[in-house]
């Protein structure tokens, strides 16, 4: 028998590290600190919790089916959005709704490979977009990053073949945390389009982002719906991680092709989560700002703390985001050491391991610590840990 599209990949990272707390106890003076998962623990802010109540009792359509490709204030408002962070121009047919980000990979890769094909993905690799490749029968073809985590578009030119469908990229990218400079973005976009591919920018972290201004220029270039696939999540900018809102912007034939995923697999968005999306771009602006300058606070928190690792051997390869990702000193793989920070020091983050290949020996060597829930005093608690790891 052959293997079964699930067998073809490996166990949920985040629920597998969940696994390791099994039978392990913590007291009140030593607390797990849990930096595993790059999700928000609070909920919604009180007055977006208290509209979409009052939509849920009176509106009707809170509990019914809706467009497959998403309601068309929420795609008029997302493009009106779009088009005022990158300065572009951006049309509501450009764009729909999904259940989650991850639905939104899933369905574009459904929606322009076929068994066999072959996407290039950055190492180290969100792991969800590797397991859905691998689902798939798509071949995954890694591209090593440098030392700053940033890949190189020369190298994914030598990668390319003619079974080669897309490029996909994560920016701020997860794991790594390194923000794209508007450049490198541009020289993968023209890498894609000189050969008929897609490139696919997963920018569910964009709300995060330490520069100013937009990112990069891919929304103004002609005709960039034809090769840009713009992924998006409203989990992380107004904590509706529980509601699955993402969203995909390209061009109006691929969404044709992405709408039979959808009615196969969800039918439609969550009424809900589309509210409350729809409801936070236009009521929350001054609300995400001050999410942003948090995460950005934490963020240096980590640059304070970091020469106090630095001292006992660890990097900072990358950081940004919601995340830090380093490389620990120890004479050990970075999964066997995951699982002894749990009992040992009450700390529970993912490996490299998890983010690459298993022929890559990188990622032994590598750990992500997803920092966005902790405050600078849980920061400061969290390096203590650390500095004090004697293995």
């Amino acid at each position: 028998m052959t293997l079964t599209r699930t067998a073809a990949t490996f166990a949920p990272p985040v629920m597998e590290a969940r696994r390791w707390l099994e039978g392990v106890t913590f007291s009140d003076d030593r607390p797990l600190i849990n930096v595993s998962q790059a999700a928000p623990v609070d909920p919604p802010p009180l007055a977006l919790r208290q509209a979409m109540a009052d939509f849920a009792i009176n509106q009707d359509a809170a509990h019914l089916y809706g467009p497959v490709l998403g309601n068309p204030d929420l795609r008029a408002e997302l493009a009106r959005e779009i088009g005022d962070h990158y300065a572009a121009e951006v049309r509501p047919e450009q764009t729909a709704i999904t259940s989650g980000c991850n639905q939104a990979f899933a369905s574009v890769i459904s929606a322009i490979t076929d068994q066999e094909d072959e996407v290039i993905l950055p190492t180290p690799w969100y792991f969800n977009h590797k397991m859905w490749l691998d689902m798939a029968g798509v071949k995954t073809v890694d591209l090593p990053t440098g030392s700053d985590l940033l890949p190189d578009p020369e190298q994914a030119r030598a990668l390319i073949t003619k079974r080669t469908r897309a490029i996909a990229l994560v920016t701020p990218n997860n794991p790594g945390g390194v923000e794209y400079p508007a450049d490198l973005v541009r020289a993968f976009y023209d890498l894609a389009q000189q050969h008929g591919l897609r490139l696919l920018v997963d920018e569910t972290y964009r709300d995060f982002d330490s520069r100013s201004g937009p990112p990069h220029a891919l929304f103004q270039q002609p005709d960039w719906d034809r090769t840009l696939v713009h992924l998006y999540s409203f989990s992380k900018a107004y904590r509706l991680t529980g509601h699955r809102v993402g969203a995909i912007a390209t061009g109006a034939p691929l969404l044709s092709e992405v709408e039979k995923f959808l009615d196969t697999v969800a039918i439609c968005p969550g009424q809900m989560g589309q509210f409350a999306a729809l409801w936070g771009m236009q009521n929350l602006s001054q609300w995400l700002a001050g999410e942003r300058a948090e995460i950005l606070d934490r963020r240096a928190a980590i640059t304070e703390n970091m020469p106090r690792l630095t001292d006992k051997g660890w990097r900072l390869l990358g950081l940004g985001a919601y995340f830090a990702y380093l490389e620990h000193p120890f004479d050990m793989p970075s999964d066997e050491l995951a699982r002894r920070l749990v009992s040992e020091a009450g700390i529970l983050l993912l490996p490299g391991t998890m983010f690459m290949p298993d022929h890559d020996p990188a990622g032994k060597r590598q750990v992500r610590i997803a920092f966005a829930n902790l405050d600078r005093a849980g920061i400061g608690l969290l390096f203590d840990r650390l500095k004090a790891l004697s293995f």
